[in-house]
């Protein structure tokens, strides 16, 4: 492996940027290309970034010189052309989630595996500054026993973020709403800082975008495998839209995440507050996002390439909370409690 990674763009909507910008950063990584069926997304990527453009994908990674793709595209599009990036011997950063159900997110492992490819998948915000003290307070044992726990996301999308595209609030591409699209990065949090669910119970609904196929509004009950019981909300449909927050309580304190605001409170009163090192807007989408958490991932994703090791947050790893996501959704069409690990063992 050479000396820097050179990173090609597949997919140029709004996310690639700051993709590209997270890359640019690094001393170990090179952005070398971009790929784009649509020639107005070519023109707009190549007016920031001064790379080779191409608008066919078998000559975007038919180059020599091409060691990893990020994929960048709708999600449901991430096992075909993921599939063809592995199979061309390039190793693979994927945006989340890994794909629209875990069933595909596990071929594509397996195609990455079977042609000896690294696959990695974005979940920055668990290189934030406030969820890396939020997860401290919890190892380190600063608020006891964890026993119950809230993840919500309460933002606020027009109808024209949905009619304006031709993938979003799709089950095929988009892999659902509120819940896959605007909270997968919660639900992975919640995951990430408790621990496996061991259940789930749920109701959805489309209540303000009737033109749209998936959910707007969800809300879900979890028992998690350590005995905590957690709750979780998401919707699109808020006015005025609220922070993300992850709210985790033990029997010897809270810690708090609000926005990217992190507050520890103890039994006795006290507490201890501290801001991330970038924001995500809740109201609209990408207001506000930087690129610095983004930076932190693919320098680990990056060097462990480099290396030769699975990089973190490893296809596998991202499977843990696309299954909880269809949890959600089984157990709302089916009105019964399911487990994760009975989508995960389909």
């Amino acid at each position: 492996m050479a000396d820097k990674l050179r990173i090609g763009i597949a997919g140029l909507g709004n996310i690639s940027t700051t993709h590209a910008r997270a890359i640019n950063a690094l001393p170990d990584a090179e952005l070398c290309s971009a790929f784009s069926r649509s020639e107005d997304s070519l023109k707009r990527f190549g007016d920031e970034f001064d790379v080779p453009l191409f608008s066919k994908r078998n000559g975007f990674l038919s180059q020599p010189n091409l060691h990893a793709v990020a994929v960048c595209t709708p999600t449901g599009t991430h096992l075909e052309i993921g599939r063809a990036a592995a199979m061309a011997g390039k190793h693979l950063i994927i945006e989340k989630p890994i794909e629209v159900t875990s069933q595909k997110g596990k071929e594509l492992i397996r195609v990455c595996r079977g042609n000896s490819v690294q696959l990695a998948v974005i979940y920055q915000n668990r290189f934030s500054d406030s969820v890396l003290s939020m997860k401290n307070a919890i190892e380190s044992g600063a608020i006891g026993k964890p026993v119950m726990a809230r993840g919500s996301v309460k933002w606020f999308r027009d109808q024209h973020y949905y009619s304006g595209s031709d993938w979003r609030g799709t089950f095929a591409l988009d892999g659902g709403g509120a819940v896959m699209n605007q909270s997968i990065h919660t639900i992975d949090l919640l995951w990430w800082l408790m621990g496996d669910v061991d259940s789930v119970s749920a109701y959805k609904a489309t209540l303000t975008h009737p033109q749209i196929e998936a959910e707007d509004n969800a809300v879900a009950v979890l028992r998690f495998k350590s005995g905590a019981l957690g709750v979780f909300e998401a919707s699109t449909s808020i006015t005025p839209a609220e922070p993300r927050t992850i709210e985790i309580h033990g029997d010897k304190g809270t810690a708090i995440l609000k926005g990217d605001d992190f507050q520890l409170l103890s039994s006795e009163g006290s507490s201890k507050e501290e801001s991330s090192s970038e924001g995500a807007g809740s109201a609209h989408p990408l207001a506000g996002l930087g690129f610095e958490n983004h930076r932190r991932q693919y320098a680990e994703i990056v060097r462990a390439i480099l290396s030769g090791h699975e990089p973190v947050v490893s296809g596998q790893d991202s499977l843990q909370s696309l299954a909880i996501a269809e949890a959600i959704y089984r157990s709302a069409d089916e009105l019964r409690a399911v487990s994760p690990s009975e989508i995960l063992s389909e």
